[in-house]
């Protein structure tokens, strides 16, 4: 009641002050896609406002005498003097399947030329994230088909796992395997009419990236037959900085949609270190103060508002998740840098991409020593916990010794022994790019060099003997290989039977 009085206090003594809530401003100034307006009293923060012909802004500054508004579009014809509406609305994206197989701009419009998007379902761009109460701990894995981050640096649903590395080290490929991995299980379980299996959609932001590399990403995509399960946003280096800080926004506004409705979803953000720049243009443009690398102050906040949406729901709130993967670029591996050690801090794990690695031709270039999943073996299936569980150890340590035994020539037999097995597994975990391996490939080839049935190949045939096994055992093993998918672990009896299996293939590998 008390309260309810002094409303009705403030709104008098309003009156007699000649204070009133304004919905109509003017436009004071204009220019770099950022518009100043003076006399809009009623404006909330991330608001639509509307500027007349189709334009609308964005309330980002609210300020004492003024409002500070990006425009989305065309801010040309926009001239000082002109009235500015509010909309009551936050600023809100489709969301739905009518999305899937789509590319669309930050706002959700498609780009494709493929006709207007059904869905009468609308999602606001930002959104609180859900609470510690509504989460669950990650305990279902990603299987992104890349045997190095699936045995080593496994990914789970609804974790948030940092891709970073310099430009031109396989980030983005990363992302496209694990969207063409997914889709291989997808449309694997609706053949098989497999109702125990969840399928995983996708969606990939692309934040000022060159309209032809989207072209490529779709192509990509579209002759793996990956398109019917994945969204395309794109915000291209064209774009302005306006749409290419939205679109991660937008983005995940369309994922949430499948978390919400008991479905699964993963998001790649490629990458965050052109979205902090879009941000810090924005910013600079409406006279933020600056901060540390001329960044405003609460880009940490950009970015872990918007990672914190990427969560695993409980079964009360409909058991659906979002996996976040970001992708940040950084400048001559510098990951002590200001935006790298923001998203780091952020994500629970990463996997760190090295340019050494990389020229070696070792592909993908991943650092075994700085690559972590917080995770871990929660998102592993059994069968993968029993044959990875020593390799990242042995993988650190020949790293170790191989750069000791440069210095020296004589090594005893088990240092030897432990260089020759570590070169078999840096080649066994090497693998071409949009080629994701079936897990149960993965288990297979794991266990054959774990227990040293690969140590009498030689190095250079390593890669040679792997494909003529991978390839043997999914057309004569199948019933082997269906077994390791069914039962995700290894029993005795299975162990015998794929020791059996690899020892007839020696017998007929030349």
């Amino acid at each position: 009641m008390s309260t309810l009085l002094q409303e009705i206090e403030a709104q008098i003594s309003g009156l007699k002050t000649g204070v009133t809530r304004q919905n109509i401003g003017t436009v004071r100034e204009i220019g770099d896609g950022v518009a100043k307006i003076e006399g809009l009293s009623d404006a909330m923060l991330n608001e639509m406002l509307d500027f007349g012909n189709g334009v609308v802004g964005l309330a980002l500054n609210l300020e004492e005498t003024e409002v500070g508004a990006i425009i989305l579009g065309d801010y040309t014809g926009i001239k000082e003097g002109q009235e500015v509406r509010t909309t009551g609305k936050l600023l809100q994206v489709p969301v739905g399947k009518a999305l899937l197989g789509r590319v669309v701009n930050a706002l959700g419009q498609p780009l494709d030329g493929k006709g207007p998007i059904n869905s009468q379902t609308f999602y606001p761009v930002e959104k609180i994230a859900p609470g510690i109460i509504r989460r669950k701990s990650v305990s279902q894995p990603v299987q992104t088909g890349i045997m190095a981050v699936d045995a080593m640096i496994p990914i789970g649903r609804g974790q948030r796992e940092l891709i970073i590395g310099d430009r031109s080290t396989g980030k983005t490929t990363i992302g496209i395997d694990t969207i063409i991995s997914q889709a291989r299980l997808n449309r694997a379980a609706e053949a098989a009419k497999d109702t125990s299996y969840k399928p995983l959609y996708c969606i990939y932001v692309a934040i000022g990236q060159k309209q032809s590399n989207v072209a490529r990403v779709m192509a990509v995509l579209e002759e793996a037959g990956a398109m019917p399960y994945t969204i395309i946003v794109s915000a291209s280096a064209s774009d302005s900085a306006t749409n290419q800080y939205l679109a991660p926004f937008g983005g995940c506004a369309m994922g949430e949609w499948f978390m919400d409705n008991a479905m699964d979803a993963l998001i790649i953000y490629d990458d965050l270190s052109k979205h902090a720049v879009a941000y810090r243009q924005v910013s600079l443009v409406l006279k933020r103060p600056s901060g540390r690398e001329a960044y405003p102050g609460d880009v940490f906040y950009l970015h872990s508002r918007l990672l914190e949406r990427s969560a695993r729901v409980g079964e009360k709130y409909g058991n659906g998740s979002l996996t976040g993967l970001p992708i940040i670029e950084t400048q001559a591996g510098d990951v002590s840098a200001y935006i790298p050690t923001n998203v780091i801090s952020i994500t629970d794990g990463q996997i760190y991409l090295e340019t050494d690695l990389f020229y070696q031709g070792i592909r993908p270039a991943i650092s075994v020593g700085l690559s972590v999943s917080r995770v871990g073996s929660a998102a592993q299936i059994k069968a993968m916990k029993q044959v990875a569980g020593r390799v990242k150890l042995d993988l650190a340590q020949y790293r170790e010794l191989a750069a000791f035994a440069q210095f020296g020539s004589d090594l005893d037999a088990k240092t030897q022994g432990q260089l020759e097995r570590g070169k078999r597994i840096v080649e066994v975990f090497k693998q071409p790019q949009y080629n994701p391996m079936p897990v149960e490939v993965q288990v297979a080839a794991l266990w054959t060099v774990q227990n040293g049935l690969m140590d009498d190949v030689a190095v250079d045939k390593i890669k040679d003997f792997q494909g003529r096994l991978s390839e043997y055992l999914s057309s004569r093993k199948t019933a082997l290989m269906d077994k390791i998918r069914a039962e995700k672990a290894l029993s005795d009896a299975l162990i015998a039977e794929l020791k059996a299996a690899v020892t007839e293939f020696k017998q007929t590998y030349r």
